[in-house]
């Protein structure tokens, strides 16, 4: 019973967060906003996937290549197979992400779980 309730509040999360994330940042903008819940946009530059790194994260980083990233977007390795191979269908296309931003080694960040958090913006 509890477990169910776990899962319920964590679906209702995911569900409802991406509708409160009304702000819609740059990624350079995403470092003022640290803690808050937001869409980033920017155009994916460099990717890893970094298979034999403890979590096994890849590792999206936008408007600048790694180690220089304005913003990254990471998927841990336990949600993966839900994204495919997001170090290549993600690389050279300009997405938005939604999350909570959060910080790392004072890089700004979402950690994404769930495929419906990153949109593919296309070109007019």
């Amino acid at each position: 019973m509890l477990l169910c309730l776990i899962v319920a509040l964590a679906l209702a999360t995911l569900l409802i967060e991406p509708a409160l994330a009304q702000k819609k940042l740059s990624a350079a903008e995403a470092k003022d906003h640290v803690g808050e819940t937001a869409t980033v946009c920017g155009n994916v530059v460099s990717t890893r996937y970094a298979a034999s790194t403890k979590g096994q994260p890849t590792f999206l980083n936008l408007d600048k290549p790694y180690p220089n990233q304005v913003f990254t977007v990471v998927i841990w390795g336990s949600n993966r197979t839900r994204f495919g191979t997001p170090e290549v269908d993600y690389k050279g296309k300009r997405i938005c992400v939604t999350g909570k931003i959060t910080e790392y080694r004072a890089i700004p960040e979402v950690i994404v779980n769930d495929p419906a958090q990153i949109t593919v913006e296309t070109s007019r």
